[in-house]
């Protein structure tokens, strides 16, 4: 039996054997010319657990935690440990609440009063004494039947069963075990507690935080840093989602399965717009005239940006709207990435002279030639937008280096009023298992991308890596430099994404390399019912940036 191995930094080699092989012993025997230890592979381009058994010729690919599959599992199979040993510490009984990603980690929450330092010590030892051990991590596949009556005999309140009577499309789910531990997950996990090696767990505020390796650097922790804007934005979806009775999927698909998703939208649109009101009285109060809006890819940020401006009309001012993307150089001079393409996410593409020289022109009241940067030729057309504006006008620019203090180090810091937006979903699957914000807005862009830009969904799963590495860099390292966060996440939008999202993924086929994460998609919108009438979103809402409808972009 021939199987041929591919590993990332590693050249393909072909090995022969004799009979069936796990693929664990595989990666063992190579795991000493490989930097990062092996933690998921696939299989003939399936995505599998290590401890998947061999039969007959294949191709293997290896995965690091650099892959986004391996790094989920390595996520999941970690968090099975932490429930473990926050039952060993503390007690069986002793319910946990996996609530966000927070500071290179999960933030959780362990429902039993008050908890300390001492106790984040005792769990830790507890992990590392069962990750030396080197404990199996079981799983077997259960199908809904059985899923329901498994369901039925948990602590939970009946919130599991819950979710998956709520769950039409939901066929199977993996029961894994650890030490007599049982839980349910989404997600393959590490074949045994040994590969667990690099985690840190830290008290904060009334929970605890679970830290584990960035892609970037696998084996190693990444020095901690407190995102306290953060910390107050998922707490503050919190109390949305308990305004609205939604904090997991099953509650999401109750409202949508028994027909009250009009009053779901309606209330989640009031609470976005009361949040863009806040904003702009804020900005009225400071006299700042230099609005810098940032976020990620598939944030909503021309949207958040439109309605900001109308709710400045409203405090009475009378905002002029850019966007940094006119302030592109010519594309002759875009800088050039690693690989040599167009980096158009550097700083360095943006002509930060020209743009510092227009704002402090426009804000000492001078009339100003202002750019529209033409995509076709790639090239800035002048003549259209020559324009000045009062000393009491703010000056609303949208663009993903909006916090970065190089785009604005020529302008008076009393100018600068800064926002970041991002779509951070408090919502979870389970008490356990989390529905990462990057999922959500790759559904976002998946949906955006088709409907008007004419990107198939392989060619937005195949871009997105270099758009997230490209946030790594220009973004997220700014988030705490801002004055204000806005949660462009719409409660209900999962159910609403998955009608437009699932047939463009079912159209990948098994041999395109974007295949296995197309599957992952699908396997997660499986956990949600879809709204087919979405006619009651407002046409001003964040959602009709990406599904189409807006009166706004």
């Amino acid at each position: 039996m021939n199987i041929t191995v591919n590993a990332r930094d590693a050249q393909t080699v072909t090995l022969s054997v004799s009979g069936p092989v796990m693929a664990s012993e595989i990666a063992d025997r190579l795991q000493g010319n490989l930097p990062y230890e092996i933690l998921s592979c696939r299989v003939n381009n399936y995505v599998s657990r290590l401890n998947v058994m061999l039969e007959k010729d294949c191709v293997l690919d290896l995965l690091d935690l650099r892959d986004p599959s391996a790094n989920m599992t390595y996520q999941t199979s970690l968090t099975m440990l932490y429930l473990r040993a926050v039952h060993e510490v503390l007690g069986p009984e002793i319910k946990v609440t996996i609530a966000n990603s927070l500071s290179k980690g999960l933030f959780t929450v362990i429902h039993a009063g008050g908890v300390s330092d001492e106790t984040a010590g005792q769990i830790s030892a507890a992990m590392r004494r069962m990750a030396a051990s080197d404990l199996p991590l079981t799983g077997r596949t259960v199908c809904r039947r059985e899923m329901l009556e498994i369901a039925a005999g948990l602590n939970d309140g009946g919130r599991q069963r819950e979710m998956f009577e709520n769950a039409p499309d939901l066929d199977c789910a993996q029961l894994y075990e650890l030490a007599g531990e049982q839980e349910f997950f989404y997600h393959d996990m590490v074949p045994s507690t040994r590969y667990l090696k690099w985690f840190e767990v830290r008290r904060y505020k009334n929970g605890m935080l679970l830290r584990f390796p960035h892609p970037s650097r696998p084996d190693e922790m990444q020095p901690y840093a407190e995102q306290k804007l953060l910390y107050e934005a998922f707490s503050e979806t919190t109390r949305w989602e308990r305004l609205m009775g939604v904090e997991e999927t099953c509650g999401l698909n109750e409202l949508v399965l028994n027909d009250r998703f009009q009053d779901m939208v309606l209330l989640s649109e009031a609470l976005h717009e009361k949040r863009i009101a806040e904003i702009a009285g804020q900005i009225h109060d400071s006299g700042k005239r230099i609005i810098l809006i940032a976020g990620p890819s598939s944030s909503g940020k021309t949207t958040f940006a439109r309605r900001l401006c109308i709710q400045l009309r409203v405090a009475g001012l009378r905002p002029l709207y850019l966007g940094t993307d006119d302030f592109f150089v010519d594309r002759e001079d875009t800088p050039l990435n690693e690989k040599g393409e167009r980096d158009y996410e550097s700083l360095n593409a943006l002509d930060i002279d020209l743009f510092t020289r227009d704002m402090n022109e426009l804000l000492r009241g001078k009339k100003v030639d202002l750019p529209e940067y033409d995509f076709l030729s790639g090239r800035k057309i002048f003549g259209r937008r020559v324009t000045s504006i009062e000393n009491s006008q703010p000056i609303v620019i949208e663009g993903i280096h909006g916090l970065n203090p190089l785009l604005t180090e020529g302008i008076p810091d009393s100018q600068k009023f800064k926002i970041y937006i991002s779509p951070l979903t408090q919502l979870n699957i389970d008490g356990h298992s989390r529905i990462p914000t990057t999922d959500a807005r790759m559904l976002r862009r998946i949906v955006r991308d088709y409907k008007f830009r004419g990107y198939s969904a392989e060619e937005t799963i195949h871009s997105w890596p270099n758009v997230r590495a490209g946030e790594d860099r220009n973004i997220f390292v700014f988030v705490d430099q801002a004055d204000v966060f806005f949660n462009s996440n719409c409660i209900y939008e999962l159910a609403v994404l998955k009608r437009y999202a699932e047939p463009l993924l079912k159209r990948i086929r098994p041999e395109q390399p974007e295949y296995p994460e197309a599957q992952r998609m699908l396997e997660f919108l499986a956990l949600f019912a879809a709204v087919q009438d979405d006619s009651i979103i407002p046409n001003n809402s964040i959602m009709r940036e990406f599904i189409g409808g807006s009166v706004l972009v």
